[in-house]
């Protein structure tokens, strides 16, 4: 059973930055591609940034420059470390495993309870 739980969310000044991990169990891991999405109210569930199990990366346009993806095969961890923050930035944030790479999809399963980013003005 694949189980994803993510942490780091919280409130943040615009121009700051949060750094968001990911714990995942149930899957080969160090064998697997990641990635990081977001869902802000009202909007579809969007891939923000992925890494592959080589830790190749790829990023939304919205967010490149600014945020960077980075991976931990010990700790079966992923992160996002997300800087210059904007409010448009703000959104529930959930990891999951990636079906292809790069991923051109948003999977349909596996999700996790995500974490809360919230970018004051």
């Amino acid at each position: 059973q694949v189980q994803l739980v993510e942490s780091g969310g919280g409130l943040v000044q615009s121009g700051g930055s949060l750094r968001l991990s990911c714990t995942v169990s149930g899957i080969w891991f160090s064998a697997t591609g990641m990635g990081w999405y977001r869902q802000a109210p009202g909007k579809q569930r969007e891939l923000v940034a992925g890494i592959s199990n080589s830790g190749r990366t790829t990023y939304a346009d919205s967010v490149t420059g600014r945020f960077t993806a980075s991976r931990d095969n010990a700790k079966k961890t992923v992160y996002l470390q997300m800087n210059s923050l904007k409010p448009e930035d703000t959104a529930v944030y959930y990891c999951n495993y990636v079906r292809t790479w790069p991923p051109t999809s948003i999977p349909n399963s596996n999700w996790g309870q995500g974490t809360q980013v919230t970018v004051s003005s």
